[in-house]
């Protein structure tokens, strides 16, 4: 990577600035060649992390103050999305309508809150105004009541109606088109005018636990550290955060929800999660075609038969001819070709999608990934001194494809469980299958020709990154961890053709030509992540570990 943009702690809440020149992204994936599949005797090291090289077997570490100051809080929140802040507003509203004092502490890894939030999203209010019932009064951003609400199944020339009868999941009916961002960020400010510690920037990146093995708390992560996983001059410890209780609401795939899968088992009882990626853009269309209200889903074109997944087409009223459309592909697919953003890009050229674009402009690009599992896939969410609530355990409700209300509502419902026991003066803490397993060898796939985009409907990643305003401090060890740096050469492209080159919708992954000798390597272009967590998901090998960052690195989505 080119920028290097150097990010001082005491500014992370600033907003991300927009990063054009960070992207190496090639334009023709890697063929597949088995006389050029071998890399070099001695493996090039790729992860400097200190979750895989430990500091304690690292000289360079040695005699650098490893302490770190601690506060207390009675409820620490991680992740500020609408579950966190759900739980947060509830918790203040319940201590002020019963004139207790509590201390509730919430940390989110985005710069700004809102930042890092992307979906659709059609909402269901019914959480929403069961927790903020005088919203409208107070100007919350739910401008768009759905008006008209269209389904159908699309082949690669025709669209074929579906009708939506009252009564269905899919049914709209009473709805509101959001732009999710500016809807968390309003939420963001209700709970600080209530008291809520609200810290943007900083993100949470280890779990804390008592002797007894209950949770204690989360630590935000460090800063100053080089590029190989040595300390720079400027190097400081995170800070702890110790709390009665820690409620995690990561969003899907939580790096720490994952950790506390694994020590409290909390998936023994539950089938596996399965998840899907979802790639989103906003646009700015002919005020002619614009049709405020109106809610279009397809399936089908032009994906095959054996790949789940489908579209959205949302005109907002926003003041502007406003437009949000995205692509959703499950990552249970099986062909190592497929490129879930080139997929996207393909759609938009159906003959019924195309009109509504030309002679617009696209201003946003994002992706993230989501859980799609559904109820039968929630793990126990309790443990002794925390719980998961939102889409970081998977309340997703899948046949209405919502999980804003759902989210909310678990947040709703942990903060009043909790009330009475957190008021408590004598409360005491208490002492799988994958999406990446369904990938078939390259060898029994065919590979995708994908058309070339053409600058005005389709773009390449390149132009659509740039539009996430995705950055990072560069020199930083990568947060996209490797368990074994010889995996991705030495199985992935050599079986699966490197996938991680076509899943990752940010061009994070690319394979390289050896410096010497023939072979490639693989390189993490950690700067460009996007913060989706799909490579975590759908690595074949399940060799990447996604980490965070230091706090305010990653997308600077506006209203995504």
């Amino acid at each position: 990577m080119t920028v290097n943009m150097l990010v001082p702690l005491a500014k992370l809440s600033c907003p991300a600035y927009q990063c054009f020149n960070a992207l190496k992204i090639k334009k023709n994936y890697l063929p597949l060649c088995a006389t050029r599949w071998a890399s070099s005797s001695v493996v090039p090291r790729i992860t400097t992390h200190y979750t895989i090289y430990p500091r304690d077997k690292d000289k360079r570490w040695e005699g650098v103050s490893m302490e770190r100051f601690a506060e207390e809080a009675d409820v620490v929140i991680v992740g500020a999305g609408p579950a966190g802040l759900s739980a947060a507003v509830r918790l203040k509203q319940l201590a002020a309508q019963q004139e207790k004092d509590i201390r509730v502490c919430l940390v989110e890894k985005a710069a700004q809150i809102g930042a890092h939030t992307l979906s659709g999203a059609c909402l269901d209010p019914r959480a929403f105004e069961e927790l903020f019932p005088d919203w409208k009064e107070k100007g919350a951003p739910l401008n768009t009541p759905v008006t008209e609400d269209r389904f159908a199944i699309l082949t690669q020339k025709y669209r074929i109606p579906v009708p939506i009868l009252p009564g269905l999941p899919m049914n709209n009916h009473g709805n509101y088109i959001v732009r999710l961002g500016h809807l968390v960020s309003w939420m963001g400010e209700q709970a600080e005018a209530l008291g809520v510690e609200v810290y943007p920037g900083y993100a949470a990146a280890e779990v804390l636990f008592h002797e007894d093995g209950s949770i204690k708390g989360i630590a935000t992560n460090d800063v100053g550290i080089q590029k190989d996983g040595a300390p720079k001059t400027t190097f400081e410890r995170g800070l702890e955060l110790h709390a009665k209780v820690t409620i995690f609401a990561e969003g899907c795939h939580g790096h720490l929800a994952k950790q506390l899968y694994k020590k409290f088992d909390l998936r023994a009882n539950c089938e596996p999660q399965t998840y899907g990626i979802g790639l989103k853009e906003l646009w700015l269309i002919d005020e002619k075609k614009w049709k405020p209200g109106r809610v279009d889903h397809t399936v089908g074109w032009p994906l095959d038969r054996h790949t789940y997944g489908g579209s959205f087409l949302y005109h907002l009223n926003e003041g502007e001819p406003l437009v949000a459309l995205g692509f959703v592909v499950g990552l249970d697919y099986q062909n190592p070709y497929l490129s879930p953003f080139r997929e996207f890009q393909r759609w938009k050229h159906h003959p019924s999608i195309q009109p509504t674009l030309e002679g617009g402009k696209r201003i946003a690009y994002g992706a993230r990934a989501l859980n799609e599992g559904g109820f039968q896939s929630i793990p126990k969410l309790t443990f002794p001194g925390g719980l998961l609530i939102g889409c970081s355990p998977g309340f997703m409700n899948v046949p209405k494809i919502k999980g804003t209300h759902t989210a909310m509502k678990s947040g709703v419902l942990a903060a009043e469980s909790i009330f009475n026991q957190l008021t408590n003066e004598n409360l005491q803490s208490k002492t799988i299958g994958s999406d990446s397993d369904r990938l078939k060898p390259a060898k029994d796939c065919t590979p995708i020709e994908y058309p070339k985009p053409d600058g005005q409907i389709s773009f390449d990643l390149l132009s659509s990154v740039a539009l996430s305003g995705t950055n990072h401090e560069h020199d930083q060890p990568a947060h996209l961890t490797l368990k074994d740096d010889s995996i991705p050469v030495n199985r992935n492209l050599s079986i699966y053709d490197g996938p991680e080159q076509r899943f990752c919708p940010a061009g994070v992954y690319e394979f390289v030509p050896l410096e010497q000798g023939d072979g490639f390597r693989l390189q993490i272009n950690a700067q460009n992540c996007v913060h989706c967590k799909t490579c975590d998901i759908k690595d074949p090998s399940q060799n990447i570990n996604w980490v965070v960052p230091e706090g305010g690195g990653g997308p600077a989505y506006n209203g995504m």
